[in-house]
């Protein structure tokens, strides 16, 4: 199945989603079209070079200096398959999450309080005693 991962379009006024997309845009602008105009002749080929280039043999900072593909070559055996993924995941158990990123964030810190509070039996959590630490 190709549904594991779900995309939705960033709605507006989200500046915190914006930022792995502008990161790649300026990336792109940076790296690529400061050297290429898009009316150049054969620019799909020049894009497939690039993209090959950025990926397979260009060190990131991000990733320690390893190329994208080194890094997916690190992580590959310790990537679940979607088999793996599917057999486990529990639509019940996922959060229904707000359009307003500070409302989320409330209703996030919310739902991690009371699931902290309330044990998996439904009872309350026993080893809390309903007072706060002082913190100094």
């Amino acid at each position: 199945m190709s549904e594991c991962i779900k995309f939705r379009p960033i709605p507006p006024r989200s500046p915190h989603l914006n930022g792995k997309v502008e990161r790649s845009q300026l990336t792109d602008l940076n790296e690529f079209w400061s050297h290429h105009g898009p009316t150049e002749k054969e620019i799909e080929q020049r894009i497939e070079e690039w993209q090959f280039d950025y990926n397979w043999r260009s060190p990131h900072g991000s990733l320690g200096g390893n190329t994208p593909v080194d890094r997916i070559a690190e992580v590959g055996e310790n990537t679940p398959l979607v088999e793996q993924v599917e057999s486990v995941y529990d639509e019940s158990k996922e959060r229904i999450r707000h359009r307003e990123w500070r409302i989320d964030r409330t209703l996030a810190e919310h739902r991690r309080r009371l699931l902290e509070f309330v044990s998996p039996t439904g009872g309350t959590n026993s080893s809390r005693t309903g007072k706060r630490s002082s913190r100094k």
